[in-house]
């Protein structure tokens, strides 16, 4: 497991019943989706090309007014017909590669201190799984919620399985988590960066917002949560 070169106190409430939810693109990975960075490194091997970036494209104005990236979080249509097994091997070249080394120092840190302290650490996050499970794995996070991709026959189908971690269906797998492990959710954290992270946030007591993108700095304001800055 990466650990930070400092060694913090433990985090106080040493106990297994707390939880602590963190998202990944631009909260433990500052700056854009890790998804992004994945699609261009496919473009760069040559797996995927302009067809599947004029489909993904033609879907997401489909789904306008307004024009929106969120259709394209339910919809992987640059993935679909691949081989599975091929995307993931491309897939733990790219985390080991390019994601690793941009894990910010002041959120291993933080991974850290709850890891310590014997908390309930989970990864939920929007992207795909098989971009966040190797990530986890090399972190040593064991729980993790991303988006999970359909497959028949070996090749995805683009569709994404519901809940997506993302908005209402983060808080749910939050939810999810807090009944299966019996946590107490008013103890809790929770470490995200956009509108997104919205739902998982209020569900604890101790929100912590995250290098704030769209108007998450504002509501975060709103709400009396605090702001951190991991870049």
């Amino acid at each position: 497991m990466i650990r930070s070169a400092s060694s913090p106190a433990p985090l106080a409430h040493s106990q297994h019943w707390i939880g602590a939810f963190f998202d990944v693109d631009n909260t433990l990975i500052p700056g854009a989706s890790i998804e992004i960075g994945f699609f261009r490194y496919l473009w760069q091997d040559g797996v995927v090309g302009w067809p599947e970036l004029w489909h993904s494209v033609e879907y997401a104005i489909r789904q306008m007014p307004p024009f929106s990236l969120s259709p394209l979080r339910r919809k992987k249509l640059y993935l679909m017909g691949h081989d599975v097994s091929l995307i993931e091997q491309f897939a733990s070249e790219y985390v080991e590669l390019y994601v690793v080394p941009r894990v910010s120092t002041r959120a291993l840190s933080r991974l850290s201190r709850h890891q310590d302290a014997g908390h309930v650490v989970a990864f939920v996050s929007g992207s795909p799984e098989f971009l966040v499970r190797p990530l986890a794995a090399t972190l040593g996070v064991k729980l993790v919620f991303g988006a999970r991709l359909e497959a028949q026959a070996g090749l995805y189908t683009g569709n994404v399985f519901a809940p997506l971690p993302y908005g209402e269906g983060k808080g749910r797998h939050v939810e999810r988590l807090a009944a299966r492990y019996n946590l107490d959710l008013s103890r809790s954290y929770a470490y995200g960066d956009s509108p997104g992270d919205f739902h998982a946030l209020q569900l604890v007591g101790h929100p912590f917002v995250v290098n704030p993108i769209r108007g998450m700095a504002r509501i975060a304001r709103r709400q009396g949560w605090p702001i951190t800055q991991w870049a």
